[in-house]
């Protein structure tokens, strides 16, 4: 059995959005996920991922250009719920420098912090 790691207060709180928003997810191509990301100011944006007919889009995408549409500036973390090893849209936190992922399960447990 492993340890759970133990996560700041501010990144539990970017799982639980992110966890929030998982069941919201709409799709058949991507996985369904859950993202939450944090600004420099510690504002938090959500999403799901979405996809219509030809449009795919994953959580990670869909929350940072949430939080780059209302003027972000940069990220603290962005936390990703997930039952794959990777989550979907991952290119995106090097493009836009976000230095800390979580990434967990749908049932809330870690997998890497």
């Amino acid at each position: 059995m492993t340890a759970t790691p133990q996560l700041a207060a501010e990144d539990a709180k970017l799982v639980t959005l992110a966890r929030s928003a998982r069941p919201r997810a709409v799709s058949a191509k991507l996985p369904a996920e859950g993202a939450a990301v944090r600004d420099e100011t510690g504002r938090t944006y959500v999403a799901a991922t979405v996809e219509r007919g030809p449009l795919a889009l994953s959580a990670l995408h869909l929350a940072v250009a949430s939080a780059l549409a209302s003027g972000a500036r940069s990220f603290e973390a962005a936390a990703v719920v997930t039952e794959g090893e990777e989550p979907a849209g991952a290119d995106v936190l090097a493009a836009v420098g976000v230095p800390k992922l979580v990434l967990a399960r749908p049932d809330g447990s870690i997998v890497r912090s």
